[in-house]
């Protein structure tokens, strides 16, 4: 029987601990070879992570069609470049999974 990816708390602690800040500069070789998948500040990271590791195509496919899963684009590419910005990053591979910080409110 195959775990559903919610109640695999082993893997969901590795990820979350393999979870940490990066500048985007430093992912700027992967978005070119095509490995980054922008995930919107609207989900989990880790929670995303956890669908994709399990092979959730279900989960994935909808978050796909709301905008809210997707390859990087050049445009946030170069916006991103530009703000010299640090993302959240979670690597499952042959996937890194950013998200931008969430913006705070003052």
């Amino acid at each position: 029987m195959k775990l559903e990816p919610e109640k695999d708390t082993e893997l969901f602690a590795k990820i979350n601990r393999e979870t940490a800040k990066i500048p985007w500069s430093e992912l700027v070789r992967h978005f070119a070879q095509g490995n980054v998948v922008y995930v919107s500040e609207e989900l989990d990271l880790v929670r995303v992570a956890m669908h994709i590791a399990h092979d959730d195509k279900e989960a994935v496919q909808r978050w796909m069609a709301e905008g809210k899963l997707a390859k990087v684009s050049d445009e946030q590419a170069q916006a991103w470049t530009a703000a010299d910005l640090e993302l959240w990053a979670s690597v499952i591979s042959p996937f890194i999974l950013v998200q931008p910080p969430r913006q705070r409110l003052h």
